[in-house]
């Protein structure tokens, strides 16, 4: 009974060994660090590749998600104009405006009367002193109507579908939607999220590979003293682990380098393209990467130079034995 006892006693309690573990792992981490910097060169250029890798998907949905910004979104892209009969009386107009703003697949429909759609055109034209010579009002009143979204986006169909119903109601003349041009914006926008969808899987398996053929031969390097470890009982894990950190580090590495490189395009981009837009009227600001989204850069990079250290590192360490040539 004492004896169970004391061999109790001096079991180590599992905080002792949650604690012990956690230290190995920092040492390990700190001192990969430290072996990566002893070798600056080789480190900043598999860095360097790494963080264009990251950057140029990221830099590619930057331009998509400012580029659906500056053309106004899925929903100003896809409203409807619907022009109403002439000489159409105001408190009709306004009551046809709140009839199809009350419809379940609208979101708002804005009445323009015919003298606001008169001074609006006179703004824009240029041709004030060529509308003074008439005697009418030749533009009719219209309704601006915007479709509601549904859980999976505004489609072509339902839009075509809404102004097929619009087209029907009393008082309206035309309708004017422009479905090629919507299938277009639909397409150029599929097009570019599945290019971008590409050119990410392409990069992040690039980085896979080159933090694996890096942790290739860090491991050819320090052959000897993989043997001798494993030759004093070291298991494959242990012997990893080094190398699971250094593929941490260049992949976290490589994601800081793609975030500075991403916040810098939008530094010297972000002028010329207020510029421009400046001289078509618009308030236009290029958005740059938020918090989240450069976090997210330096988990991807960070998570990336993990796995490609550890498919790499397994692969070649089960090759390397005590006595072994490889």
């Amino acid at each position: 009974m004492a004896e169970a006892q004391a061999r109790d006693a001096s079991a180590p309690r599992p905080a002792t060994l949650v604690r012990g573990w956690a230290e190995r792992h920092v040492q390990t981490l700190v001192a990969s660090l430290g072996r990566l910097a002893r070798a600056p060169f080789g480190t900043l250029l598999t860095v360097g590749v790494i963080g264009i890798a990251l950057a140029l998907p990221a830099c590619l949905e930057l331009v998509v998600a400012n580029a659906r910004a500056l053309a106004g979104g899925w929903q100003d892209a896809l409203n409807i104009t619907a022009y109403l009969k002439p000489k159409l009386p105001d408190h009709d107009a306004a009551q046809l405006a709140e009839r199809i703003g009350a419809r379940g697949d609208v979101a708002e429909a804005r009445l323009v009367s015919a003298a606001e759609g008169l001074a609006e055109f006179r703004r824009w034209s240029g041709l004030g002193a060529a509308l003074d010579a008439l005697a009418d009002n030749p533009l009719p009143a219209t309704i601006v109507v915007r479709p509601r979204a549904t859980a999976d986006g505004t489609d072509a169909a339902a839009v075509s579908a809404l102004a097929e119903a619009l087209r029907a109601l009393p008082g309206v003349d035309q309708v004017q939607l422009d479905t090629d041009w919507v299938r277009r914006f639909t397409a150029i926008l599929e097009a570019l999220r599945r290019g971008v969808a590409v050119v990410a899987l392409l990069l992040g398996l690039a980085v896979l590979l080159v933090v694996g053929n890096t942790i290739r031969l860090d491991i050819d390097a320090r052959r000897a003293e993989i043997e001798v470890v494993k030759l004093v009982g070291g298991s494959d894990g242990f012997v990893r682990r080094p190398f699971l950190y250094g593929g941490f580090w260049y992949g976290l590495g490589g994601g800081l380098l793609a975030w500075i490189l991403l916040e810098a395009f939008v530094v010297t981009v972000g002028g010329p393209v207020e510029r421009i837009a400046a001289a078509y009227g618009s308030h236009f600001v290029l958005e740059g990467p938020g918090l989240l989204e450069g976090l997210a850069i330096l988990l991807g990079g960070a998570a990336l130079g993990w796995l490609g250290a550890f498919v790499s590192a397994t692969r070649h360490l089960r090759a390397i034995e005590p006595g072994i040539e490889g």
